[in-house]
């Protein structure tokens, strides 16, 4: 079978940075306590005209520009989001349309933060299956605007999350490079540990859902802490064992950019001794199904990866589910005119991360 792998990269973050400061008000807490307690220190939120189709494609035309790939060429486009633009067409309809991929199948998935994973892992086996050999190509997307679903009053969830989309181009590859193995997990009898309880066929919107909060996003913060200690490392032991590499090769891990304390706290559980972890949640919060492309794209364009590298993508969330996939970089590093990276690393400094190792861990409650 031909090789696939990431062609191409993109993200799109909104113009609007909302601060620590901001998001305690609302929820009875202060900035520090964010921060002490997640890792976050800002966020972006989508401007009352953005949907999150929109979002999506101006992360798809970007990775897509990186790729030197047109959207005529693609054979799907894939969403990943719990957050459409409205519960049907899919939002991968209105991508398609807005990008101007014509020959291109469209559907969503909603594995939620593990959805991007989920996307990469159904387009690869599309492609190896193969394709018409005008579209061989295909984009995968996770995307999500939380904003629109966060009560703000609830200190478990309004100071996690920030809205965004990721995207990657998939198609051929030299032989070796690629995905190498992808691993898809669910726990169903945890579902109701992260969710949205009214607006769908079991409780439709009424004035009733409405006026009891039904709507919002909700999660127990402690018992998904605990689903992620207990299910992520199994998960990357079981990925790698499968794809017969031993955890020392592995040199770069992607994960879901849930919280940035917890991260810090499950990464020494996963033995991956030869591996950088990659966070971007202190700038950008947790993106849903958005957070492991936003990512992947920053370290990919500010030159952090190089060909040939493995890399190691992780997503989990409601569901509960977990998807990881391994890859070996087919990407050389992105450069501009005159040779810079085209990623300029942003304001904060770069020491924040490294200090989160001192900060408590205790949980959301």
């Amino acid at each position: 079978m031909t090789p696939i792998g990431i062609v191409g990269t993109g993200s799109y973050v909104p113009a609007e940075v909302v601060s620590n400061e901001e998001v305690a008000a609302g929820a009875g807490v202060t900035a520090d306590w964010i921060e002490e307690r997640t890792g976050i220190g800002r966020r972006h939120r989508a401007a009352p005209h953005e949907a999150t189709s929109d979002l999506a494609a101006e992360a798809a035309r970007r990775a897509l520009r990186q790729a030197g790939v047109t959207a005529d060429r693609l054979a799907f486009v894939v969403v990943a989001t719990s957050t459409p633009d409205h519960p049907q067409p899919a939002t991968a309809s209105i991508v398609q349309h807005l990008i101007g991929a014509r020959r291109a199948a469209a559907f969503d998935v909603n594995a939620v933060c593990s959805g991007f994973v989920y996307g990469l892992a159904v387009g690869t086996q599309m492609l190896r299956g193969g394709t018409d050999p005008a579209a061989p190509y295909g984009l995968v997307i996770g995307a999500d605007i939380y904003s629109r679903i966060l009560d703000r009053e609830d200190r478990k969830t309004a100071v996690l999350f920030g809205d965004g989309a990721g995207a990657a181009v998939l198609g051929p590859v030299p032989a070796g490079l690629g995905v190498v193995q992808t691993l898809l997990q669910g726990r169903g009898d945890q579902h109701r540990l992260i969710g949205v309880a009214a607006g769908g066929s079991r409780r439709p919107a009424s004035a009733e859902t409405v006026a009891e909060g039904g709507h919002w996003f909700r999660m127990d913060g402690r018992a998904v802490r605990g689903f992620v200690h207990e299910a992520l490392p199994g998960a990357v032991s079981t990925l790698l064992r499968r794809a017969g590499v031993p955890a020392r090769e592995v040199r770069h891990f992607v994960p879901h950019q849930a919280n940035g304390v917890m991260l810090n706290q499950v990464w020494p559980e996963l033995g991956l001794p030869g591996a950088t972890m990659h966070l971007t949640v202190d700038r950008h919060a947790n993106t849903g199904a958005a957070s492991v492309a936003v990512t992947l794209d920053t370290v990919h364009r500010r030159g952090g990866l190089e060909r040939g590298d493995l890399v190691l993508l992780a997503g989990f969330g409601g569901g509960m589910n977990i998807g990881a996939a391994l890859l070996r970089w087919a990407l050389d590093q992105p450069a501009g005119p005159l040779g810079e990276p085209v990623y300029r690393a942003e304001d904060e400094a770069a020491d924040r991360l490294a200090s989160w190792g001192l900060l408590s861990g205790a949980a959301l409650r």
